[in-house]
């Protein structure tokens, strides 16, 4: 039978945690002495929430917030603002597996965040899941990459019928520092298919990485393609896709006096034209039903510099001249823009239909 003396009090524990937390620099073995936690047991405890992934420890021995922890509190490198991009980029990307955010642990990686899609059969990972050492994630956020994985920007393990793959995403360009993740069932995906698949999943590890503060993306200091700046035209795929990541869109239409008046509003793309919606207090909402005329610019700040125009004019619609109805629209721009958990704010809106007349999308300078 246990006795109290086993562990330390429940305080006691708390009081390490939050040390942790609030000494970002780390802590030393004897200032954690100091918590009246004795050697022997401190030291059982602290390698016990290491494996769990609460602590880390860092150059000359001190300890730190592990990942787990960090993301418990929301703070360090885990924010609540990478779990919202995460979210965001998870449910435009709209590929119907599951979706993942790891960070490493010394010893392989935690799962810290998981969007499921609605198949009835698909991968799933458990909760708070520690991934070992020969899994993707772990893999693609090892110190220690192979050589294979620097070389092709991402890691791929296929084991018991079920596809992993890992794209790093870089605070600061090149080194990885947590893992979007994708598991699937194996049978769904051949090798023809998986080509846009890892396409798409490494352009949002870049966004993720530039909501970050990253200024390029080149994992491992992988080298940037060949004239990545040299201008072209999109495609009409291209701009297709483009169009369905979580990007604002700049509204510009005319006052009643002549002048221009430019906003930015979140939209839709279904491929035909554009719905937006006026928010209570929106002026420019007035100014279309005047002057139906107006122009939309659409574009990432970031290398590849992808950008589409567009002029053409805006009507109002009603509820039922769109898919699922209004509400179906507010629930679909919250879940792009906000994430699963982002609530909109209370009052009525507007909707409106943009039909393009001219529709133009190019990357470069």
């Amino acid at each position: 039978m246990s006795t109290t003396n086993d562990l330390p009090p429940v305080e006691r524990l708390l009081g390490l945690l939050e040390v942790l937390l609030e000494r970002p620099q780390g802590v030393t073995l004897n200032e954690l002495l100091s918590l009246g936690i004795s050697r022997s047991t401190l030291f059982a405890l602290l390698r016990h929430l290491k494996e769990l992934g609460y602590v880390a420890q860092g150059g000359r021995g001190r300890y730190l917030a592990g990942p787990r922890l960090l993301a418990w509190r929301g703070r360090g490198h885990l924010t609540s603002e990478l779990q919202i991009a995460f979210y965001q980029e998870a449910t435009s990307l709209a590929i119907s597996e599951t979706l993942g955010l790891a960070l490493p642990l010394e010893q392989g990686a935690i799962l810290v965040a998981q969007l499921e899609p609605p198949n009835r059969l698909h991968s799933v990972f458990p909760p708070h899941y520690r991934f070992p050492p020969e899994s993707a994630a772990a893999q693609v956020l090892s110190p220690q990459a192979a050589p294979a994985i620097r070389e092709q920007g991402y890691a791929r393990v296929e084991s018991e019928g079920v596809l992993e793959i890992a794209f790093p995403i870089c605070a600061d360009g090149t080194t990885p520092q947590a893992a979007l993740l994708l598991s699937a069932p194996l049978f769904r995906w051949e090798e023809r298919a998986l080509a846009s698949l890892l396409a798409r999943l490494r352009e949002a590890a870049a966004r993720l990485s530039y909501r970050l503060g990253a200024t390029h993306y080149a994992p491992w200091q992988i080298a940037f393609p060949a004239s990545p700046l040299n201008g072209r035209a999109l495609t009409p795929e291209e701009v297709h896709a483009f169009l369905q990541a979580p990007w604002v869109a700049r509204l510009a239409c005319v006052r009643p006096d002549g002048t221009p008046h430019v906003v930015p509003v979140w939209h839709e793309w279904d491929g035909k034209g554009f719905y937006v919606v006026a928010w209570p207090g929106s002026l420019w909402a007035e100014y279309l039903q005047q002057n139906p005329r107006l122009s939309l610019s659409i574009d990432e700040p970031w290398p590849p510099l992808r950008r589409v125009l567009v002029r053409g004019q805006a009507h109002p619609v009603s509820s039922a001249e769109i898919p699922q109805g209004l509400n179906g629209l507010l629930d679909r721009l919250r879940r792009r823009y906000l994430g699963p958990g982002g609530i909109l704010p209370a009052g009525d809106v507007r909707p409106f239909r943009i039909l393009p007349e001219t529709l133009h999308g190019w990357q470069g300078l």
